[in-house]
């Protein structure tokens, strides 16, 4: 993680392999502090497309997978941007079904405007 940080600091850009390379260690293995390193010297470099596929690359390495032939499953999204300050029922709704026993595919991201 060093060497990225170093490079990106000092202007470079990195490859779409070596941005990959990156994203997997800021799952795996790199500090908060790294992290924040790396993503403010992107930032201030300015992020190039390579870099921006590899991180998404990476990211998808990282993510879970679902089966989604497997029944039943349910699928819920949500952001909790209702824009009322509202509880956020689809992640509600994901305990409850999933408490019964049915698998649930729950995605979304961080909560935006509402409570959960």
């Amino acid at each position: 993680m060093k060497e990225y940080i170093e490079r990106v600091t000092d202007g470079e850009d990195l490859s779409l392999s070596e941005a990959r390379t990156a994203s997997s260690l800021v799952f795996e293995a790199a500090t908060e502090a790294q992290i924040g390193a790396l993503l403010s010297a992107l930032r201030a470099k300015g992020e190039t497309e390579a870099e921006i596929a590899g991180f998404a690359q990476g990211m998808r390495d990282a993510a879970r997978t679902i089966d989604p032939d497997r029944r039943p499953l349910v699928d819920t999204c949500g952001t909790g941007g209702d824009g009322h300050d509202t509880i956020n029922v689809s992640t509600t709704s994901a305990f409850v079904v999933a408490g019964a026993g049915v698998p649930v595919a729950k995605h979304g991201n961080y909560s935006v405007s509402s409570s959960s």
